[in-house]
């Protein structure tokens, strides 16, 4: 009986050298790391140059040329990156990208915005921060402050601008150093670090460091004090973000997408629903929107919004086409049911006239005792060759929602007998925001002006 030969034990580290490299490029860096503690071999396989360049451009994506000018293999350099910003791994790809596409666009689009931001803070700056305010920053927050430590005390602000009438907002990115001036340590508002500020209303987005007075760790919000609560800490949030990197790369995203016009160069927060377009005939009409919480409160409920209109008539349409807005019609139905049903003659005093390739956009304004409503509506228009030739154009369905409120643990429980009823601001002087002339705000203005009493305001402005 013929016996078989054992095969003798092949033992990995004796594979050839292509097959075993395939299989390592197939580790993360830390598997790979281990890896080069096995055997004299898989140690210098380990660090196969090619490795470390995929990895080096899926962590920290750099390019051959920043190897070339650090001079140095891709594992050290690797190394060398891994040692200044290791902490930040599974953010820093994420946020560099984010920053990156942010420059770009503003590059093309609002390029005096690029000299403002601020070159990255530093590991120990950043420490000392956190020992000077006596909080944890998140790793988050701090690695995007890694690549830029927010930007100049100028305007525009990078976070986003929104003009009405003689009411103006612009937020600036704050540095780190002039937010941690700005730290809050009163009550109602324990633990929390400004974002942003607006040097015009003096409003900030602040983020929680702490979970204390109904804010959840990390998250980001306005503050909006409760104006019928007996105590002043009392302070009601619109919430923003759940934490730094959404809130962050929420807004770059909705900015490098076109979400957001830029007009004037400045980035203007209105979103538009690519659903909210209707064409009749020869006319488009879209709509966007947006919430302003520095003219709102929850208590009581007051909820401020603006929405821009774009009306465009069809390049290709024939100069008999030609036409004139004379009114407008609207229906206003509130959250509660409630339906309203405005008409008025032009739009913010005006009657465009339209020809072939024209755009008409202008802004109002509207507020509401419920956090969402919609409308729709329609404009009436006449032509120009015929005014006994009237038509209407309709004004496609839009929303309007305020983000998500919270009130704060301490806030003093008061039945309200009074109800609130919406009222709508679109009159013949509506605010045209190119222009700067339309309504007075004034009334308006003073809803939060209890938000700005005592209201912080960074040291060296």
């Amino acid at each position: 009986m013929l016996t078989m030969a054992a095969s003798p034990e092949l033992r990995m580290d004796e594979l050839p050298s292509d097959p075993l490299l395939h299989v390592l490029s197939y580790l993360g860096f830390r598997d790979l790391v281990r890896c080069s503690y096995v055997s004299r071999r898989l140690n210098d396989l380990s660090k196969h140059n090619p490795l470390w360049k995929s990895l080096c451009c899926k962590h920290w994506l750099l390019s051959d040329a920043d190897r070339l000018q650090s001079g140095v293999s891709w594992y050290c350099l690797f190394r060398q990156y891994y040692g200044d910003l290791g902490r930040y791994i599974q953010y820093y790809p994420v946020l560099k990208r984010a920053w990156q596409q942010l420059k770009d666009f503003l590059q093309q689009r609002c390029p005096r915005m690029i000299a403002s931001l601020k070159d990255g803070a530093s590991e120990v700056e950043l420490n000392d921060i956190e020992a000077q305010i006596g909080c944890r920053l998140p790793d988050d927050y701090r690695c995007s402050y890694r690549i830029h430590n927010g930007q100049k005390l100028v305007i525009p602000g990078l976070m986003g601008s929104m003009s009405l009438s003689n009411h103006y907002r612009s937020e600036v990115l704050l540095d780190v150093e002039t937010a941690a001036g700005g730290f809050q340590q009163r009550k109602g508002m324990r633990r929390c670090l400004p974002l942003t500020f607006c040097f015009h209303t003096g409003l900030s987005q602040y983020m929680a460091l702490e979970p204390a007075e109904g804010r959840r760790m990390f998250e980001s919000f306005y503050p909006c004090p409760d104006q019928t609560a007996q105590d002043p800490s009392a302070i009601d949030m619109f919430i923003t973000g759940s934490c730094f990197l959404e809130w962050f790369m929420t807004y770059v995203h909705n900015v490098v997408t076109g979400e957001y016009p830029i007009i004037r160069d400045q980035i203007f927060r209105y979103v538009h629903d690519k659903g909210c377009v209707a064409t009749t005939g020869d006319i488009t009409v879209s709509v966007s929107t947006s919430f302003l919480p520095e003219l709102s409160s929850v208590h009581p409920p007051h909820f401020f919004f603006t929405y821009r209109i774009r009306i465009e008539m069809s390049s290709s349409a024939s100069p008999e086409a030609a036409c004139q807005l004379d009114s407008r019609y609207w229906k206003i139905t509130t959250s509660d049911g409630n339906v309203e049903e405005v008409q008025g003659p032009g739009v913010v005093g005006e009657f465009p006239v339209m020809t072939p390739g024209k755009v008409h956009e202008y802004a109002s304004c509207t507020t509401f005792s419920t956090p969402s409503e919609y409308m729709e509506g329609h404009y009436t228009f006449h032509r120009l060759a015929n005014k006994e030739e009237v038509f209407q154009v309709a004004i496609p369905r839009f929303h309007m929602v305020c983000p998500p409120f919270r009130e704060p643990v301490t806030r003093t429980q008061k039945a309200s007998s009074s109800s609130y009823s919406a009222r709508f601001d679109d009159h013949d002087d509506d605010n045209e925001y190119c222009d700067g002339d339309g309504d007075d705000f004034g009334d308006l203005r003073g809803i939060n002006m209890a938000a700005l009493e005592g209201a912080w305001c960074p040291r060296h402005i």
